[in-house]
Parts: structure tokens; sequence; C-alpha cells
């Protein structure tokens, strides 16, 4: 932080896309510097270009190291000295080497505390493959670089839906479920609610894999040989989790409302209901990890790209996540390290009461 402003650093995502559209309709409004210092890792001939075509006037420095940020404006770091091949809506060799480009300096910078939290901007997963980029996506890429085990966590004011197998193929996903998997994810979800969210007993539900939760074994049997005895024996552990839920039912019931997160078996169990509820505010928050992560929790935009017609609502509530996230976090930290001085300080009160008799019946 600068200041006591959290910085926030931004990787610009393919230059073809909306991301940098989204990005500077978010930082067009000056109260969003009152919040944090955005540091956009691209550069400013890239910027200039979506101004242009968006009729936007936001300022910006343009800076060479992190050590020339300046607070309260937003800084672009010059990562390429010649003006990008900007082609709106293409996908192409150029929008995904530049894409990694801007994510690897701004991951770098997140690793090594430049920055205090990250927003990525959308990526395309096909053209960003390299040697150095061989992932489904940036949250297999920045567990890579990261500390801890990353969790994909979408958040939104109504709903929080995490995912137990994440980016794999449809065929892959019932042998990737196992007792040790649920288990891994439920508890990565309760820490995340406490830690990032302020949660302090967190409810969660977990869906079933099978239509109808396999009906009895009629379907499969999966949901009642694997995920119900895992729910029940995490909650005969003290955990607050039920299930598991069929997945239609349980949204068109709007059953949702009686949780603070849902674990769904696969990836579009999870959002595709999510992105119906939430999709203008919602948010891609990659939790389990050392840092903060979040994106908007919409893709490339191709379609739309360089017609001025990109929403920044989801990228806008990106920055928000990350900025309550990081405070979250540091706000946690401090109240559980106060709590263990506290009690050391408790354990040697008691101690020195036992060794004299004198200081025995006083209290602070």
């Amino acid at each position: 932080m600068i200041n006591n402003k959290i910085i926030i650093g931004i990787s610009v995502g393919d230059i073809n896309g909306i991301g940098t559209e989204v990005i500077i309709k978010t930082f067009d409004n000056p109260a969003m510097l009152e919040l944090c210092t955005p540091v956009i890792f691209g550069s400013s001939k890239l910027i200039s270009y979506y101004k242009k075509l968006s009729s936007i006037d936001m300022s910006f420095v343009g800076i060479e190291n992190m050590s020339q940020i300046i607070p309260g404006k937003v800084n672009i770091m010059n990562l390429w000295q010649d003006a990008p091949v900007i082609t709106p809506g293409k996908d192409t060799e150029e929008g995904g080497k530049l894409a990694f480009s801007s994510l690897e300096a701004a991951t770098k910078a997140l690793a090594d505390g430049s920055v205090d939290a990250l927003v990525t901007a959308p990526i395309n997963k096909k053209n960003i493959q390299n040697p150095d980029f061989h992932f489904h996506g940036h949250t297999e890429y920045l567990e890579s670089k990261l500390q801890g085990e990353a969790l994909m966590f979408l958040v939104s004011p109504q709903l929080k839906i995490a995912v137990a197998t994440g980016h794999i193929a449809i065929s892959e996903v019932s042998d990737a479920i196992t007792t040790d998997l649920i288990e891994k994810r439920v508890l990565q979800m309760e820490d995340s609610l406490k830690k990032d969210f302020g949660v302090r007993r967190p409810k969660i539900a977990v869906l079933g894999l099978d239509p109808h939760v396999g009906d009895g074994g009629v379907i499969g049997v999966k949901d009642s040989e694997v995920i119900a005895p895992t729910v029940e024996s995490l909650f005969n552990q003290g955990h607050c989790v039920f299930g598991p839920y069929s997945s239609d039912g349980f949204f068109g019931s709007e059953a949702y409302k009686n949780f603070d997160a849902i674990l769904a078996m696969y990836h579009d169990q999870g959002l595709i209901p999510f992105k119906t509820i939430a999709f203008e505010d919602g948010v891609n928050f990659t939790a389990g990890l050392s840092r903060v992560r979040t994106s908007p929790d919409h893709g490339t935009g191709y379609d739309i790209a360089g017609k001025d017609a990109a929403d920044p609502s989801s990228f806008r509530t990106a920055v928000y996540d990350a900025i309550d996230i990081f405070q979250k976090r540091m706000e946690y930290d401090a109240l559980t390290a106060n709590v263990l001085t506290s009690q050391t300080i408790r354990n040697n009160y008691s101690s020195k009461n036992e060794e004299d008799p004198d200081m025995a019946g006083m209290e602070d």
C-alpha cells in the first residue's frame, strides 16, 4: 500500500477483447481513485487506442517500474515499446502473446508484494498457450505462482458458488469426485468465507452430481456412496454443511438463499445458475491462495469488442471485491494475531499465579 491506499494490479487480458474497454470505463470515474491506486500492466498506446474508440477522457501516467507509482492516479506499466497490433474481435497470436506478457508481469508484482491485489481482464485460453502458460485458465496459472491451493469461487451479493472440479472435461468429472476432494473443497470454502468475507459460521450447501441426486441409485451411485456420506461426516465434525441437493430444484425453489455458499460438482453446474442470477455484478474470485485475485465473470466478448458496447459493471465489482477481500484478510489476521497474543498473556499470567501465591486471585 502507498499512503494507506490499496494498490490494485490489473492485467489487460486479450488486447482484441473487451478487457481494456471495461478497464478504462471503470477508472474513468474519479471516485475509484479514492478507493485504490490502479497499476495497469500493458502500454500507454493500448490504453490510448481504446480511449479513442470509447470517447473517454481518462487521464493516466506511464511508468517504467513499480517505484514510480503515483498514488491517486491511473498508472500504466509500459511493458511494450512498440505499438501493439490491435484488431478488435479477432483471435490473434499477437493478442495471446501480449495477454501473457501482461499477466506474467502482474502476477510477479502480486507475488512480491508490489501490488496488494490483482484483477485480471479476460484472456483467450487458446491463443495464450505457450511454453510458460500451459494451463486451462488464470486459476491454475496463479496457483503455480503463488502459495496455497486455488479454489474457483464465483461471488456476488446474492450468491456464492465454488466448483469442485474446475476446468476439466465433463467425461472426467465423475472419476474426479472423491471423499477427499469434497472434504477439501468444503474446508477451503469455509476458510475463505471466514477470512475473506467475514462470515463467522458459514452455512454451505453441496449439490449432487447426477439428476435427482441419483434417485436412490437408479440413475447413479456417486451421490449416495460418496457425496452424501462425506457431507454427513463433515456435519458430524461440527461443520455447517448440508446436502447433497438436486441442482434443478435447489435453484428453482430459490433454496440457495438459505446458505452462505454452494459447492457445485462441475463447472457448468455452478456457472450457469450463477451467471443467470448474478451476471451483472458477478465476480470470479480465486480463493485459497496467499494473494487476492478477482476477475469479471465474462469472457473476451469478441462480438462486441471495439464497439463501445461493453458493460464495465462486473469488472468494476471485481475491483471493489479485491479491495474488500484484501481488507477483510488484514482484519482477520489482526484479530487472530490479537487472540493469540491475548491467549499467551493469559497463559503466562496463569503460570505466574501458580508460582507466586501472592498473585493468586488477581484479575487484569
